[in-house]
This record gives structure tokens, sequence and C-alpha cells, in this order.
């Protein structure tokens, strides 16, 4: 079938992007991604997967990686005040008690997705420039002054997408005034600290986590604290331990205990961007960070472009040369609106994480209904949705 050889360009080798060329090459796609690193690699920390994402990783056959380098976390996961007294616990299931939430690290994420794919589909040392479009070609140009022509184009390329002004207007990342550290740390030096637990503990200003990740060899930390000045964004950016002690200075001493073990951490300013009205032109699409960058409160970012690659491979699963663009617009159609609702709800969840309440009660009572909203959240899946979606094409 014609569909069978369209060609996609994938710009971007994160979590997104290689999700989605396993999904488009799972649909027989031609597929090639381009990554602008010299090498696929995540920085050392953790990334969050629920159910509603991991229900595709099966779908593609990867649930037994998933359990292989993850760690499920369970019905121990609780909040708690930054003393230590409890908030209430975490949902970890969706609505059918269906418990598959793990904590994972992102490289092992990484090497996972990109290990599933045949070999030669990834190409590194690739930053995508530029983008054209001529009658059923479109045209990407790299920094290196390769070209590439396909069908498709996905811009996977993250928060500060080189590709995403031509298929959107412009948008500026929207700074909240918080820095997150984090890093992960051997079990073998917390050895008292849970294998099988998410643990928050909310604070003025400030909330800490930790779950583990690798099978629970290490247990992933994140300190999120107040920024004296706006950051540039990044994912790597020294920071000093003793700062991050500091910070959490008199909370509860579980807290202490682990943080006297860190000896380097990173610091990652926090940034989203306002929904945005367009994801599209023609042949060019977005997803993930480059169409709905997210705050980390609902642990929803990687989640979430998982589910685009999904939908998008889905789609234009139905779609013929000609009808790429009818399909990608389908496929902004369907996943606009829930995407906007999750970046608000991360927005929102902030603001409860950091206390920025007059009376805690009612914080603490938000708290215990939220698992209300993560839930439906966890139970969606994405597939019929998008199978709908193709079908209303024709």
């Amino acid at each position: 079938m014609q569909r069978s050889r369209l060609g996609v360009i994938v710009v971007g080798g994160g979590i997104g992007g290689l999700f989605a060329a396993n999904a488009l090459i799972a649909r027989g796609f031609d597929v090639s991604v381009y990554e602008q690193a010299p090498a696929l690699g995540e920085v050392g920390a953790g990334v969050f997967l629920t159910p509603n994402s991991v229900r595709q990783m099966q779908r593609l056959g990867l649930g037994h990686q998933v359990e292989r380098w993850g760690a499920r976390v369970g019905h121990g996961s609780h909040y708690f005040r930054h003393d230590g007294a409890p908030i209430a616990p975490v949902q970890v299931t969706d609505s059918a008690g269906w418990n598959a939430t793990f904590g994972m690290h992102r490289a092992d994420l990484v090497e996972m997705l990109s290990g599933a794919l045949p070999p030669g589909v990834v190409r590194t040392g690739h930053r995508g420039t530029g983008f054209e479009q001529a009658g059923e070609v479109a045209r990407v140009s790299f920094a290196n002054g390769a070209v590439a022509e396909g069908d498709v184009v996905i811009a996977a390329d993250g928060i500060h997408s080189e590709l995403r002004p031509y298929a959107a207007p412009p948008s500026r990342p929207v700074f909240h005034g918080s820095v997150a550290y984090r890093g992960v740390l051997p079990h073998a030096r917390i050895p008292h600290w849970p294998t099988d637990c998410w643990q928050m503990w909310l604070g003025k200003g400030k909330h800490f986590l930790s779950f583990p990740v690798r099978s629970g060899e290490l247990i992933n930390y994140v300190g999120f604290v107040p920024a004296d000045a706006e950051m540039k964004e990044s994912w790597s950016a020294p920071g000093d331990p003793d700062v991050l002690r500091h910070e959490f200075w008199g909370w509860d001493p579980r807290i202490a205990t682990l943080l006297s073990q860190v000896e380097t951490t990173f610091r990652w300013a926090l940034y989203d961007r306002e929904p945005l009205p367009s994801w599209t032109r023609g042949r060019l699409t977005l997803l993930g960070d480059a169409a709905h960058p997210m705050l980390p409160h609902l642990g929803q970012g990687a989640n979430q472009s998982i589910e685009d690659g999904m939908a998008l491979a889905t789609i234009l699963a139905q779609a013929t040369r000609a009808s790429v663009p009818a399909a990608l617009l389908a496929y902004e159609r369907l996943r606009r609106e829930r995407v906007a609702a999750v970046q608000r709800g991360a927005r929102e969840n902030g603001m409860r994480y950091d206390s920025s309440y007059s009376d805690l009660g009612v914080r603490d009572a938000e708290i215990s209904a939220h698992a209300a909203f993560r839930r439906r959240l966890y139970d969606h899946d994405v597939v019929p949705e998008a199978q709908a979606a193709a079908a209303a094409l024709g």
C-alpha cells in the first residue's frame, strides 16, 4: 500500500521522538530520526511512567522492557507535610486498579526506545535549522549542511524547538520562578529508603520528591525551590549540594538523611508555554515539548509525548501521500485540548505542592481529592480516539 512507503522525518531523538519512531515503524513507515547531540543519552535523572503511556508501550511490545528497566511504585506512595506528617496516599493506579506506574532513569528509557529501532534509523549530530515544503515533498535542513526529504516531518526537538516557528505563531517560554535540584543516589548509600514508593513532602514555596528507578538500584530525588533570578532552561546546569541541603534544613529528617549523601546535583529551571493555537502547517507537525512543554508537577511530560506519538502513528496509518496534511491536522485536533488541560493541571498542582494556600487544611483536602483527576488521566487510551479521528478522514 502506498501509505506503507511514506517517509517520515523525526527531528529530535528524545523520549517523544524515539517513541514516535517506534510506533511509526510498527505501522510500516520509512522513518529517520535526526538528533542534534553527538550521541543519544540523557543526564542522570528520573522520569515517571504512568498507565496512560505504559499501555502504549505494551502495544509496541515494550511492556516487559519497562518492567525490566523501571521500578514499580505501589500503594505505600504518599504525600507528607514538610515535617513528615502524612497528608494522603498517592494515586498510582487507573480506575480499574491496574498498577502500571514506574520510575525510570531517563537514560534507560532512551536506550530502551533507541535499542528497539532498526540499525541506521537514528542519525546523531544533526541539528534541524530550517523547513520548507512544496507539493508533496517536505524538506528539513540541518546545521551541518545536510538536507533530508520526506512526506512528513515531526518536530520533536523540545521546548526550544528550532522548527516550531514553521508550524506555530511566535511563543515565549514562561518561567515559573522555581528551580528543581535533581539527581540520583545508589540505594546502597541509603539502604533504608523504600524502593517501591513515590514520596513527596510539601512546604511553603518548596517541595521535595523521591522515587526509585532502575529496578530500585537508584533513588531519584528532586528538590523544588524558589529561584532568585530567571535562569536559562537547562537539563544539566550544575548545582551546589550544600545549597540544596540548606533549602530543606529542618524538614523531615528522612530528607536530611538522603541529602547528606548527595555529592553532585543538577539544576533545572521550570518553564512551560501557554497552549499553542496551532501545531501543524502542511506536512510539518509538532510533538511533545515542542508542542506543549509543561511543568513537572503531574509527571506527565514524557507520558503525553508518548500519547502524541501513538496518536500520530495511528492516524497516519490511514493516510495517503496526498492526505498527509489532513491527517496531521486531525492529530492536532485530537491532542491539543487534552494536553492543554494537562498543562493547566500541572500549573495548578504546582501551587498545591508549594503550599500557596492560607489554609493548609484546604490544600490537604485538594491533594486527597486530586486522586480522581489522576485516575481520569491514567484511564485515558489515545488509540480508540485516534482510530475514530482517522476513520473520520474517509
